[in-house]
């Protein structure tokens, strides 16, 4: 699982605000994603996803089994 804690630090140590800022959501959001990320909307995950290249699966933790 990438934490989006982590995933802000790599962007150049981005506050939760910017990103916030950066993706149309609050910096509360932002603070329970971190804290819970299996809380996010659909949508939400689409959104971290493509701002930080990264998949739905490594966000959320989910290992692919094979």
């Amino acid at each position: 699982m990438i934490n989006i804690a982590e995933l802000r630090m790599r962007k150049g140590k981005m506050t939760q605000a910017e990103l916030a800022k950066e993706i149309n959501v609050s910096t509360a959001s932002i603070s329970q994603w971190e804290k819970h990320p299996l809380t996010m909307s659909s949508k939400s995950i689409i959104k971290i996803c493509q701002f930080f290249n990264v998949t739905a699966d490594e966000l959320l933790g989910i290992k692919k089994e094979g």
